[in-house]
């Protein structure tokens, strides 16, 4: 299956790590990003991305200048641009349903291109380590067998191998998140302490099952959040119960790569799903989706009124 590489095109190769290094300036760029501190972002026009979300928006923004995602450790985060327009997607992905969401992803930049007199599609994919389960690797294939057909592509690979630390015959992660700069198309290791509006209903939607869902209109510049819905989260009560130990073995896939807040961030889903076992009516009133807006200075995003409302 060919993929076009630093303008070649070359056969799709075993794992993410043997193409990096048979191109030296992808293993060159994949140790800079490397090499760097993680920055911290604060909500100066951060949209922030949680996993099986993407967010698509271009220069012209008025509100939004940075997206970005942290927290992956087996899951790849996806940053598509448009070198002419500089639209630019960042999706968080896990491997539930690869196929599918290659076109959302696709499809959201091409929604900005379709005028564009020049440029093409840069790819960047960071994630992913040595895990035991190679759930890493597994994905990586994925994503470069479903997107590697666009001779379109260029891409960019911080992935696997190169983002492997090893620590007391433990493999982790180097890079957990990654945030892009929307006007200069910078990227760059990132934290986040803000990861709103309403990160528990959107963190329960995703450990419910939910697909991948576009969270922002760059039109109006508003993150839009639902209407979803999801059944009852079982034997709630009883995860709720369990120690660190058993929700990290339950809940991740790379239980001794989490962050520290990791089983934290769980039990407060847990509790979410709790208090909402059926998220229709309480959650969203009249069924009509959650519209936020940043404030006046960029920071803080404030809720608005819903469509019809």
């Amino acid at each position: 299956m060919p993929l076009l590489v630093e303008g070649r095109r070359v056969r799709l190769p075993q794992s993410a790590g043997d193409l990096v290094r048979a191109h030296p300036p992808l293993e060159e760029r994949a140790r800079l990003l490397r090499g760097q501190s993680v920055q911290q972002v604060g909500p100066q026009g951060l949209l922030y991305v949680q996993q099986r979300e993407l967010a698509v928006t271009s220069p012209k923004d008025g509100s939004i200048s940075i997206l970005g995602s942290d927290d992956a450790t087996t899951c790849h985060i996806v940053v598509l641009r448009h070198t002419g327009n500089g639209a630019t997607c960042l999706t968080h992905c896990d491997g539930s349903d690869t196929k599918a969401e290659v076109p959302l992803i696709v499809n959201s930049v091409k929604s900005f291109s379709d005028h564009a007199q020049c440029g093409r599609l840069e790819l960047h994919l960071v994630g992913g380590f040595s895990d035991d389960r190679q759930l890493s690797q597994k994905l990586t294939h994925q994503l470069l067998s479903n997107i590697s057909l666009k001779p379109y592509l260029k891409k960019f690979f911080y992935l696997v191998e190169l983002n492997d630390r090893e620590e007391n015959e433990n493999h982790f992660p180097v890079i957990y998140g990654i945030a892009v700069n929307i006007k200069t198309a910078e990227i760059y290791r990132a934290a986040f302490q803000d990861r709103g509006p309403e990160e528990e209903l959107r963190a329960a939607r995703a450990l419910t099952g939910g697909p991948m869902i576009s969270i922002y209109d760059a039109k109006t510049e508003q993150l839009r959040i639902g209407p979803f819905s999801w059944e009852p989260f079982p034997h709630v009560d009883f995860w709720l119960q369990q120690d660190d130990k058993q929700i990290l073995e339950n809940f991740s896939t790379s239980p001794l790569a989490e962050p520290p807040h990791f089983v934290e961030h769980i039990r407060s889903t847990l509790m979410f799903l709790k208090k909402y076992p059926s998220p229709t009516n309480t959650l969203f009133p009249g069924n009509k989706a959650l519209l936020y807006k940043k404030n006046e200075d960029g920071g803080l995003w404030e809720k608005i009124s819903s469509p019809g409302s």
